[in-house]
C-alpha cells in the first residue's frame, strides 16, 4: 500500500460498539488465506513495531516487541511463511510469549477492510445499523418462575445511543426478587456502559468508585487517567437490596469482564459459571496491510479496591459451573435465596416446586433453563 489509513478508534469484531475504546478482533475462522509476499511482510512489521512504540501501554515491553520483531525480520525467520494468516498467527504468538497480553493481537480477513470516513462524535451507518439489529446489545429480558428476572447482554454499546434501550430493559425487571444477567455470549464494548447498567444496582446517594483506566499518552510515557464512577440519576428505579448473579464463560471478554469484575469486588454480586477471558487492556484496531489490523491496547484497568485487574487470570466465579449449566445454578441459587429470606410457608413451598421442576425436567429430558 502507498499510504497506510489508520483506523485507531475503530473497533472491528461483529459488534461495532465503540468509536472511542474497543476489544480486540476475535478471529474468523474458515477464511480463505491470501498470499503474502516479501516486501508485505517487511511493510507490516514495520508498521506493527511503528504502533507498538507509538501506543502500546507498556512502553518497556513495546521496546522488546519491537527488537524481537525486528531482529526476526533481520534473521529472515518469516522467509518461509507465505500466507497472511499464518504470518498474522506467528506474530501474535511472539508478541504474546513476550507480554503476556491477551487483547494484543494481529488479525487477519480476507476482505479488504473498508474504512469509513472520520467523523468526530459519529458512527458509520453500517456501524450503527448492525447495533440497532441486535438490539444495542440488550438481546432478552423474561421473568423465570419465582419472580426471578433474566437478562441477556450481548454487548456494551455506546451508553449515549443505548441508555433508552438499558432503561427500559431495567424497567421491565424492575419488581422482581432477583436478576440474572447473562454475560456468557457478550462481545466487550464500552466502558460508559459498564457504569450506566452498573449504576442500577447502586444507591445514587453515594457514588461508588468502580474502576480507573490508565491511558498511554501517544508516543510519550505519560498516562492520563479516566476515573469511572457510578452515575447519580439512572432513567426507572434503581435495582437496590435484591439478588444479583452475572453470568460468564470462558469467552467473556472485555468490558464484560470489567462488569464482573467491579461488581464482585464490590460485594454486589454473585457471579456464576467459569473464570472469563482475562483481557484487560482496552485498546484500537490499527490496519497494517490490505488483510493485517494490529490490536494494540493503550490502556490498563485498575480497580479501586484491589489495585489491580483480571489481566491474564479472568475473573473467577464465585461459584463454579459449565457456562452451559449457569442459568440452571443461578436460578437454583436465587430461588434458594428467597426461601431462606421468605417468612410465607406458603410461598416457600411454591418457591422449593419451582427448584424440584427444574430437576423433573432435567430427568425427564425436556429443555432446561440453559436453552436460553
Amino acid at each position: 500500500m502507498e499510504k497506510r489509513h489508520r483506523i485507531w478508534g475503530r473497533c472491528v469484531v461483529v459488534f461495532l460498539v465503540s468509536a472511542t475504546i474497543s476489544i480486540a478482533q476475535q478471529p474468523r475462522t474458515n477464511e480463505p488465506d491470501t498470499p503474502i509476499d516479501q516486501k508485505t511482510k517487511t511493510e507490516v512489521v514495520h508498521h506493527l513495531v511503528e504502533d507498538l512504540r507509538e501506543q502500546y501501554v507498556f512502553p518497556e515491553i513495546a521496546a522488546k516487541l519491537a527488537q524481537v520483531l525486528t531482529e526476526n525480520l533481520d534473521r529472515g525467520e518469516y522467509a518461509s511463511i507465505h500466507g497472511a494468516k499464518e504470518f498474522a498467527d506467528i506474530l501474535t504468538r511472539e508478541m504474546r510469549e513476550i507480554a503476556h497480553d491477551a487483547h494484543l493481537q494481529v488479525s487477519y480477513t480476507s476482505e479488504v477492510p473498508r474504512i469509513p470516513p472520520e467523523k468526530p462524535g459519529q458512527l458509520d451507518p453500517e456501524m450503527l445499523r448492525r447495533i440497532k439489529d441486535e438490539n444495542f446489545g440488550f438481546k432478552k429480558v423474561e421473568i423465570l418462575d419465582g419472580n426471578v428476572g433474566y437478562l441477556k447482554v450481548s454487548a456494551f454499546a455506546n451508553a449515549e445511543m443505548a441508555g433508552k434501550t438499558a432503561a427500559a430493559a431495567i424497567a421491565f425487571l424492575a419488581n422482581t426478587q432477583a436478576l440474572i444477567i447473562d454475560l456468557r455470549e457478550n462481545h466487550g464494548g464500552n466502558p460508559g456502559m459498564v457504569a450506566l447498567l452498573a449504576s442500577y444496582f447502586f444507591s445514587g446517594d453515594q457514588l461508588v468508585h468502580l474502576n480507573d483506566l490508565s491511558i498511554k499518552q501517544p508516543g510519550s510515557t505519560e498516562y492520563a487517567v479516566q476515573q469511572s464512577w457510578t452515575l447519580p440519576y439512572v432513567p426507572g428505579d434503581r435495582y437496590l437490596d435484591k439478588e444479583l448473579y452475572i453470568l460468564t464463560s470462558h469467552q467473556t471478554p472485555s468490558a464484560a469482564e470489567a462488569f464482573a469484575y467491579d461488581l464482585k469486588v464490590l460485594k454486589r454480586a454473585t457471579i456464576v459459571g467459569e473464570e472469563t477471558w482475562g483481557g484487560a487492556n482496552p485498546g484500537k484496531t490499527a490496519l497494517l496491510s490490505d488483510h493485517l489490523l494490529a490490536f494494540i491496547p493503550f490502556g490498563r484497568a485498575s480497580n479501586p479496591v484491589t489495585n489491580t485487574n483480571w489481566e491474564g487470570t479472568g475473573v473467577l466465579p464465585d461459584i463454579k459451573t459449565p457456562a452451559a449449566d449457569a442459568v440452571k445454578t443461578a436460578y437454583i441459587a436465587a430461588l434458594g435465596h428467597l426461601i431462606q429470606k421468605s417468612t410465607d410457608e406458603r410461598e416457600r413451598k411454591t418457591l422449593n416446586q419451582f427448584i424440584q421442576n427444574v430437576d423433573e425436567n432435567l430427568r425427564q429430558g425436556k429443555p432446561s433453563l440453559d436453552s436460553q
